[in-house]
């Protein structure tokens, strides 16, 4: 029978989740660990245990990486349910998740939430053909099952991830016909003032710079300033227009990828209700937490991604962090002693982190690009709604995202606004004139992930 109460429940199994298991279990703390995927890795690690040579190579040390962390964590003395999703989590530190095709709950001392990021997505007219995907897509493909996409591809937005992928997609043998990159030039001027400080940490800087010299080596176009992008055809993607630089073009295309930077994931947080801020720089919300990860909501903390971008080093720092943060709340170590082993990592993320306000000013999303101009583009792709559906219900009165969602069910969908939410409160915001800070962001009720009447009705409580 399963074991239903823990001291640590860390919800995913990416770099945070995993370096927080290994140290918790070390501090004594008894551990598990919900991941949704079938093996431990997270987005950046995935499938890193079944990584054979030919993938290592192509996708280079950053990933190799993954074994050593991923082998720690399946040495450590904490429990790990592989394919577990979490459809929602309570104030009373009650986890509520399907495994094995079962309804299940937990219930923890503290809770840690360490589900990662996610792509963000911005509409444009034809990104529901088939043939268009986002650029993490393609990735989870290349990593889960060596597949790579086939015929013209095209890659489109911004960020080191469209990048990454494009020299990841030819380092496999595929042919990148373009990359259209949407950075505003003036972006280049804005990050100048902090270059500086993310000189602590060159190196990534110089892999940005490797990345696109692999690409220019390969011939491959790289149009800049790219703005109005739409896709064409009649039942796949056939074409993409876009315009730059005051020309307008049109480039015939099998595949399309899109990618214009990554953001929290913060539905666990929203459901718990969570203060969170705006980020006005990146334009996405976040939990508000402390160093050791702590959030409003008390013996609830999150590490990782889910609390910022920071990528997968200072991910598993934080995860480092807040297990030993785990184990001082919960009267195991002291805080002396939790100080003691968090100095070294401290020093760690500082330095992980220098790049980041470069980066974040650098690949700032183009205003133009959350908008949707078009009335006719669709949203929400669950409801099928469209940017003029959203505009025509502010016209007539609705208030905010919550309203809309009533209205329109723009939100209402499997995604539970995951799609759709960030878009939503910027089309609100320019409508009426106001800072997204001010509009907020769709209420997220659980359940978070999809579950069957006969699984809930099958769920046994925990007392």
């Amino acid at each position: 029978m399963m074991k239903t109460r823990y001291d640590l429940i860390i919800i995913g199994a990416g770099p945070a989740g995993m370096a927080a298991a290994i140290e918790a279990a070390k501090s004594g703390l008894s551990t598990i660990v919900l991941g949704d995927q079938r093996s431990p890795g997270g987005q950046v690690y995935r499938a890193i245990e079944r990584a054979y040579p030919e993938k290592l190579e192509v996708l280079g040390t950053d990933y190799r990486y993954g074994q050593h962390l991923a082998r720690q964590f399946r040495e450590a003395d904490a429990e790990y349910l592989p394919g577990a999703t979490v459809w929602q989590v309570e104030p009373d530190l009650i986890v509520s998740f399907i495994f094995e095709e079962k309804a299940r709950q937990m219930k923890a001392k503290r809770i840690l939430i360490a589900s990662g990021a996610r792509e963000r997505p911005v509409p444009i007219p034809g990104w529901t053909l088939t043939g268009v995907m986002a650029a993490t897509a393609a990735d989870v493909l290349l990593k889960s099952h060596g597949m790579v996409p086939c015929g013209r591809v095209v890659l489109a937005g911004s960020g080191p991830l469209l990048f990454l992928t494009a020299a990841r997609l030819l380092d496999s043998g595929v042919m990148v016909n373009a990359v259209l990159d949407t950075t505003p030039f003036l972006n280049y001027i804005f990050a100048l003032p902090v270059l500086p400080k993310a000189m602590l940490a060159y190196e990534y800087l110089l892999k940005g710079l490797r990345m696109k010299q692999r690409i220019r080596r390969s011939k491959t176009p790289i149009y800049r300033n790219v703005k109005n992008i739409e896709a064409e055809g009649s039942n796949a993607v056939e074409t993409v227009r876009f315009s730059g630089n005051g020309a307008s073009r049109e480039l015939e295309v099998d595949t399309l990828l899109l990618h214009n930077g990554v953001v929290p994931d913060t539905q666990i947080t929203q459901q718990l209700e969570c203060r969170h801020i705006w980020y006005d720089t990146q334009r996405y919300w976040q939990p508000l937490v402390d160093k050791w990860g702590n959030t409003s909501e008390k013996g609830i903390a999150v590490a990782g991604d889910a609390a910022g971008i920071a990528g997968a080093k200072a991910a598993e720092t934080s995860g480092r962090l807040a297990a030993w943060e785990a184990a001082y709340r919960l009267k195991v170590i002291s805080r002396k002693e939790r100080d003691l082993r968090a100095a070294p990592f401290e020093k760690i993320l500082i330095r992980e982190k220098a790049v980041r306000p470069f980066l974040a000013r650098l690949f700032r999303p183009d205003p133009g690009l959350l908008v949707p101009p078009e009335d006719r583009t669709i949203v929400c792709r669950c409801e099928e709604v469209t940017a003029g559906e959203i505009r025509k219900a502010l016209e007539l009165g609705a208030l905010g995202p919550n309203q809309l969602k009533s209205q329109t069910r723009c939100g209402m969908g499997l995604c539970q606004a995951r799609m759709c939410g960030l878009t939503v409160s910027e089309i609100i915001a320019e409508v009426r004139n106001e800072d997204v800070s001010k509009v907020g962001y769709p209420r997220i009720r659980p359940p978070i992930k999809p579950i069957t009447v006969d699984q809930l009705a099958d769920l046994e409580l925990v007392d």
